[in-house]
């Protein structure tokens, strides 16, 4: 008598969201084993930590205006993700047909002309920053508590982000009022960000408002408008930009 144990089959997606606001409230970790799909806000609630492996792939649904899908992390919530130069995290739209087999780590559907097809990558702290009443809701997303920013903890931690490379973000919520590859707004020291490209933002590679993170060897490659953006007093420090 041979025993075959149950072989536990691992989807080649995993659609994270629905379309409107999707929570992550309690800690939760992207594996490299399956393509993660993103439907509309996903925001990483106050005390929650999402992890994300080295070498994932996360996708976004092909949305704009306030429909934008974006990963949000919000004040007090944590996003450890750690890919390193052999393994880099790529954040990047549906319409990306780049899987784990693709070689140098791209695929043949999109290039740099194609902008604006997600929001891209927001971080929130509790960090100074320079407007009245010490704290606002970020650019680029509905008011609403999750985009709150701002405080007096300039050494505020919202994790760690290495080695990650941000694809065809920047989708535009109304005129003027536009999301780019990675927004941070009061973020705070205690956080760690190396290693960064950002490619095709139809609007900023980076914008920060205010705090005070360090941001150590970044790379903005064909954006609609500024490769970096710096607003309300920001006090950190950017190293190696290119």
């Amino acid at each position: 008598v041979i025993n075959i144990a149950a072989i536990a089959v691992v989807p080649e997606t995993e659609i994270v969201g629905t379309g409107s606001v999707y929570y992550i409230s309690s800690d939760k970790t992207w594996t490299s084993d399956r393509i993660w799909i993103m439907n509309g806000k996903v925001v990483v609630q106050t005390g929650a930590t999402l992890t994300i492996e080295p070498g994932t792939i996360i996708k976004a649904e092909n949305k704009t205006g306030a429909d934008a899908t974006a990963l949000v992390v919000a004040r007090g919530a944590k996003v450890n993700a750690t890919g390193t130069l052999s393994k880099p995290i790529i954040m990047t739209s549906v319409l990306d047909d780049i899987n784990y087999k693709s070689v140098n780590f791209k695929g043949s559907t999109l290039n740099n002309a194609n902008q604006s097809l997600w929001g891209g990558l927001i971080v929130l702290g509790k960090a100074a920053v320079g407007v009245s009443g010490g704290e606002d809701n970020i650019e680029g997303i509905p008011a609403l508590p999750f985009s709150l920013y701002g405080g007096n903890v300039d050494t505020d931690n919202s994790g760690t982000y290495k080695y990650i490379s941000i694809r065809h973000s920047g989708a535009e919520l109304a005129p003027g009022n536009e999301l780019q590859g990675l927004t941070l707004g009061g973020v705070g020291s205690g956080t760690i960000i190396e290693n960064i490209e950002i490619v095709a933002s139809g609007d900023d590679g980076v914008e920060i408002f205010g705090g005070s993170v360090n941001v150590t060897n970044i790379l903005v490659w064909a954006q609609g408008d500024d490769g970096i953006d710096l607003d309300q007093a920001y006090k950190g420090t950017i190293k190696n930009a290119m």
